[in-house]
């Protein structure tokens, strides 16, 4: 029996004798990174942990006073730290390892579409609002804002492939208004008081002219106007629902049409401007609600104005 035990305690001592030695850990050597970040002196998998850590941080975005988190799940970044930890792992000491980086072009372009669609802001163009005895009266336009796309997406696939992250400034750039009181173009202002009608181009005079303007009792309308429809040589029609056109028939274009050879109508009911076959009217209250004018500078007006002109009249 006793010799039977020792024979199989020296059995066990003689394989405990041949069996190898563990092979030792493989790390990094010094002063070896991945894409700028240390992981000299680390085994395989920490190393590969601290890689991943430090590119699954989210990209901050500020604006004013807001910051919003971008996770690179966002834009389905990945990144090939399996190959540069083996790199690492037979680099030589101080070696900076590339770290393979890829994300979805596509994902990353329709966040920046949303970031727009959150920040951008329309500019305000200027709109005519009446008048005084200066002049046409505008509205303050307003200076827009939009977010520089294309800088903004090679701003944050730079920040994706690198392992620091600064917070990025939203990047914009500002949008001016298309429509200023500077260059608004052609706006009337009509005075009944004086029978005067002045064109300007916004906020200057270009041509002012003497004119006619209603009676008292078919008084021009005053307000804020527009030119609806322009019309060379029109046919004048009488105004049926009016005592003082009962009877009277259409006039075709010419010397005897009462609306000369051009009519500027606005959507004043039944008022425009236009030219006349009564020329000494011209200066007096006495039509029945539109404005007179002589018939060549009803002819120079027509050309230097638009539908959708305002008329102001005051």
């Amino acid at each position: 029996m006793l010799r039977t035990v020792a024979a199989l305690l020296l059995a066990a001592g003689l394989a405990c004798a041949a069996a190898p030695a563990a092979a030792p850990t493989r790390v990094i050597p010094p002063g070896v990174s991945v894409a700028g970040i240390r992981v000299g002196g680390l085994s395989a998998e920490p190393a590969r942990q601290r890689v991943e850590t430090a590119f699954s941080r989210p990209v901050l975005i500020s604006y004013r006073h807001k910051t919003m988190r971008i996770s690179p799940r966002q834009v389905a970044a990945a990144i090939g730290v399996d190959s540069a930890v083996t790199s690492a792992l037979a680099a030589t000491p101080r070696s900076d390892i590339a770290l393979p980086i890829r994300y979805s072009g596509t994902k990353l372009a329709k966040l920046v579409d949303y970031l727009a669609h959150r920040f951008d802001r329309a500019a305000v163009d200027t709109t005519v609002v009446g008048a005084d005895g200066n002049g046409p009266q505008f509205t303050p336009t307003k200076t827009g804002l939009a977010v520089d796309r294309k800088t903004m997406r090679a701003a944050l696939g730079q920040l994706l492939q690198q392992s620091t992250r600064p917070p990025l400034q939203l990047i914009t750039h500002p949008v001016q208004p298309n429509v200023t009181p500077a260059n608004y173009g052609p706006v009337i202002v009509i005075t009944r008081s004086a029978n005067t009608l002045v064109l300007y181009d916004g906020t200057q005079v270009v041509q002012s002219f003497h004119v006619a303007t209603g009676q008292a009792r078919y008084p021009t309308p005053s307000g804020l106007w527009h030119i609806v429809t322009m019309q060379r040589n029109p046919w004048w029609y009488p105004p049926t629902q009016d005592d003082w056109a009962k009877g009277l028939k259409p006039v075709p274009p010419g010397p005897d049409n009462p609306l000369g050879t051009r009519w500027m109508g606005l959507d004043a009911a039944g008022v425009g401007i236009h030219g006349t076959d009564a020329p000494a009217s011209i200066g007096y209250s006495v039509s029945h609600g539109c404005i007179r004018m002589q018939v060549p500078e009803a002819e120079w007006l027509f050309e230097h104005v638009r539908v959708g002109t305002p008329v102001v009249i005051l």
